[in-house]
């Protein structure tokens, strides 16, 4: 391998041409997705199908949870850097990197929800310094530039760039202080992760989401934290495994895998037994207090009925919990896998519901049931990110030392 070539020594790559036709056809999707989010700034959210009913709608349940999903950046920098999990460095370039591509995404979705972006400065200059959503935009935005200087050294450990002696230096030293970020991260996350769920926790008109809790925090505001760290770790599993599949390769080793399964695992399984209380709580203390009964939160259509409350607890919580605390059950590579997908779509769920659901059920005895079908223009706008991703993710790859341990579990390269 040339030391001026690109990409990095020692590890094979598929040819410009095949990563050419790979890239243009994502970024026809991107560009679909791009088209739709032109439309919503220069039509209006009338390209949109929400109404009084839904405020909130397909965009924000995206962007709460690509925010949650990106939760294993924080959380697996805190294993590393602070708690001194040596093993995870194998993964945690690919961590930093699935982060940036989340909080990047959930800046962009709300770029469009607002409608007026030219005015989104307005959030900082204009702060409603009584609004939860205020401390969420301020966190989110000092978290993406956390990590974005955590996935500046990784940047600069490129081939060609790793030759200027500058740049050199500078990667090694921003490496030398990375715990500092991290315990950053940590800092702004458990702030922002916990506010997206007091927003919905402190709602009195709506009874669903409304929670009691401690001081000023619903327990909404600890649960979105905890479940964050519970399945962030997952998603990065997760999309570790696509990405080996994609590339035929052996990219983390599986003992460093299950360290990480094993923690998400006993965060996983803590956050559902809390989660069962809170819910037992609200069915039975809570809702009562308000006239409600817990079946008046789920109807007969094929959405809401008592079916997601199962899925999200039982289907999508206790049993990848049960599976990624045993020895056994992580060592199976297909009950890995299938826990980290059920965990990751038991997160996705909880914040459906959290902002959908919240918003479907009827408050009064004589209203129905509020149903919504997002525009093809939000669902374009909700692809976009996944495109954005699939790009950044296939150029850091390409180009970039992403997995320290690529050359040693695959020499024949």
């Amino acid at each position: 391998m040339s030391k001026t070539s690109w990409i990095p020594e020692g590890v094979k790559r598929c040819s410009g041409r095949r990563f050419a036709l790979g890239m243009a056809a994502v970024t026809a999707v991107l560009a679909w997705g791009v088209y739709a989010m032109f439309l919503v700034w220069y039509k209006g959210l009338n390209q949109t199908n929400m109404n009084d009913a839904y405020g909130f709608a397909l965009w924000i349940w995206a962007d709460l949870a690509v925010i949650a999903l990106g939760g294993g950046a924080f959380f697996t920098g805190f294993l590393t850097y602070i708690l001194g999990q040596e093993k995870l460095k194998g993964i945690i370039n690919y961590a930093v990197i699935i982060g940036f591509i989340c909080y990047s995404s959930a800046l962009l979705i709300l770029a469009i929800d607002i409608g007026q972006p030219l005015r989104g400065w307005f959030i900082f200059w204009h702060a409603n310094v009584h609004s939860m959503l205020t401390e969420v935009a301020f966190c989110l935005s000092c978290y993406f530039a956390v990590l974005t200087i955590e996935f500046i050294p990784l940047i600069l450990e490129n081939p060609r760039l790793d030759r200027v002696p500058f740049l050199h230096h500078l990667s090694h030293n921003m490496h030398g202080i990375m715990a500092v970020f991290a315990a950053t991260g940590v800092f702004l996350s458990f702030f922002h992760q916990g506010s997206l769920g007091g927003v919905t926790g402190v709602l009195f008109g709506r009874p669903f989401g409304y929670r009691e809790g401690i001081f000023i925090w619903p327990w909404t505001f600890f649960l979105f934290t905890w479940s964050a760290a519970a399945c962030g770790p997952c998603f990065t599993l997760l999309i570790t495994w696509i990405t080996e599949k994609i590339t035929r390769k052996t990219l983390v080793k599986p003992d460093v895998k299950q360290l990480l399964a094993k923690i998400s695992g006993w965060m996983l399984i803590t956050y559902i037994i809390a989660k069962i209380a809170d819910t037992i709580y609200w069915a039975l203390v809570t809702a009562p207090s308000m006239g409600f009964t817990l079946m008046d939160f789920y109807s007969n259509n094929p959405v809401y009925g008592i079916w997601i409350l199962i899925a999200e607890i039982v289907v999508c919580g206790v049993v990848p919990g049960l599976i990624l605390i045993t020895r056994t059950g992580r060592e199976n590579a297909f009950l890995l896998m299938l826990s980290a997908f059920l965990a990751v779509m038991g997160c996705c769920i909880n914040r459906w519901v959290m902002v959908l659901q919240v918003m479907a059920v009827p408050l009064f005895s004589f209203n129905e049931w509020y149903m919504y079908t997002p525009s093809w223009q939000e669902v374009a706008t909700t692809i976009l990110p996944v495109a954005y991703g699939v790009i950044v993710i296939s150029l850091a790859y390409r180009y970039l030392p992403v997995f320290p341990q690529e050359r040693e579990l695959n020499p024949a390269d």
